[in-house]
């Protein structure tokens, strides 16, 4: 081990490095002399030393693109990677510019040092090609968001949201820890490449489909999807609308992500099929139930909301479906469409957060009914609205359509003979999604159409709000009108990362 550059190891993982320091800086600097000065005060200065230390980390990899594989796969650099961790650094950036307005807590350093902590959980994730470093990865990013949903102390709800969040997130991660250590078992590996080459062969053992269907019970919880989608409704409404929004954008990017992986390079050769009338072992019909039961399920469940921050924990499950479609599809092309989708659907969801949180801190609850008349009150909040709920449904122009168009179309484009019956699967998928304008509509259908109720506004949302809540909203707009702009980049990430097409 002495040939190692450490100071090669210390540049590649400067990102994370960068993060970490803002971390302990944002909680310094509220401990030490911000605490003595007015709430509001604090939180612009956490949130602006907590966006000084995004900037920076997007600032290196932008500045300094790396490429590396170190220590078997602990750490990959390569364009892909840093891509989908500029991604999470922007959702983070996002994050904490909507918690300026939320009054849920006066512990502003330990919060926003816990955003960034999750994030550098993320980042490693994302980075990961070895199982060890998967799973430290996992718990670390779980960890902080399990705190990150109790935070709200006033609220009995946020407390009983974490503490489900807390136990069906100890259970998964037994089930990921059992399934990734029979793969060491089988193997005697742990980098995900060396995986697949020491379990290749004309049949499955059985062990190994054990193990195939552990990680997927594993990373189902992580995704939300059915049936391991228990804790998200709960935790969805539970939580402060900040970190609900970070659960449901940034955590589902980086667990897409790393399942696509796992799967792709650490199962290839053990793919089976779920054609219709012709399916075999292997981890694509186990995603398959997961994802026909996703998109079912999220729907229908989803019709008979009143809250609206369930109404969108069972519209995530349903969203996780789709996303797992384009998984199936084992390509590259797949995988591309499963990134762009999670990361257009994260925009959009931390979007559709804001505008609650902002709803929720005026009338203090988040059913439809509290949202009756906003278009009256706040024009530019409930015109962005307009667009998320549009964009979820899957309507052109807007970048949700273009998702759900790519996902379905790289399902329907797998490899020759591998997954030629797929087309039930697309059906099925687009049938619920014609369900979904249904309730969207509804949430609509309250902004636009119906008087405004008792529970009106007793100020303007500010300024930031509205300018934060409209970029978001812009850029779910221009990635529909031009998706190339993300997509040519992905698939150049894809390509580089040694994915086949």
């Amino acid at each position: 081990m002495s040939h190692i550059d450490y100071g090669e190891v210390l540049k590649l993982a400067a990102p994370e490095t960068i993060l970490v320091v803002a971390a302990l800086a944002v909680l310094g600097a509220d401990l030490l002399f911000l605490r003595e000065l007015p709430l509001s005060f604090r939180r612009i200065i956490g949130a602006l030393i907590a966006c000084a230390g995004c900037a920076g980390a997007v600032t290196w990899m932008l500045a300094l693109p790396q490429q590396a594989n170190l220590f078997s796969g602990m750490l990959v650099v390569n364009p892909l990677t840093e891509l989908v961790k500029v991604s999470l650094l922007a959702l983070a950036v996002l994050t904490i510019l909507i918690s300026t307005e939320a009054s849920f807590t006066t512990h502003v350093g330990e919060y926003l040092a816990l955003v960034l902590l999750a994030t550098v959980g993320m980042m490693f994730l994302v980075s990961a090609e070895d199982i060890l470093m998967i799973f430290i990865s996992l718990e670390l990013t779980s960890l902080s968001l399990y705190i990150l949903t109790a935070f709200n102390k006033r609220n009995i709800k946020s407390a009983e949201a974490a503490l489900k969040y807390f136990l069906f997130g100890g259970m998964a991660a037994a089930f990921t820890l059992f399934g990734l250590s029979l793969l060491y078992g089988l193997s005697g590996e742990t980098n995900l490449a060396r995986i697949a080459a020491a379990l290749k062969g004309p049949k499955l053992d059985p062990l190994l489909i054990v193990a195939i269907v552990m990680t997927v019970i594993g990373f189902g919880f992580k995704v939300a999807a059915a049936p391991f989608h228990l804790w998200a409704p709960d935790a969805y409404e539970g939580a402060p609308g900040p970190s609900a929004a970070f659960i449901a954008s940034g955590s589902k990017v980086a667990s897409f992500f790393i399942a696509a992986k796992v799967m792709m390079i650490g199962f290839h050769g053990a793919e089976g099929s779920a054609a219709w009338h012709a399916a075999a072992p292997g981890w694509v019909p186990v995603v398959a139930i997961g994802a026909t039961l996703s998109v079912i399920l999220g729907n229908l469940a989803a019709i008979v909301q009143s809250s609206v921050r369930r109404l969108l924990a069972y519209s995530a499950i349903a969203h996780a479906g789709y996303t797992l479609v384009g998984l199936l599809s084992n390509t590259g092309q797949g995988l591309a469409s499963v990134i762009y989708y999670s990361i257009t659907y994260a925009l959009t969801t931390l979007g559709a957060f804001g505008i609650i949180t902002v709803v929720q801190e005026k009338t203090g609850g988040d059913k439809l009914s509290d949202f009756a008349g906003l278009s009256r009150r706040e024009p530019v909040l409930a015109f962005c609205m307009l667009v998320f709920m549009l964009s979820l449904a899957g309507i052109p122009p807007l970048a949700g359509f273009f998702g759900k168009f790519y996902v379905f179309t790289a399902a329907l484009n797998g490899k020759p003979g591998a997954n030629p019956g797929l087309l039930w699967l697309v059906i099925a998928a687009i049938a619920f999604s014609a369900v979904s304008l249904y309730y969207y509509l509804q949430v609509l259908k309250q902004i636009y159409v119906a008087p405004a109720g008792e529970g009106t506004f007793k100020a303007r949302s500010s300024i930031l709000s509205q300018v934060v809540v409209a970029v978001i909203a812009a850029g779910v707009v221009l990635l529909g009108c031009m998706p190339d702009l993300l997509v040519s980049r992905i698939l150049s990430g894809v390509k580089a990362a040694g994915f086949q097409f």
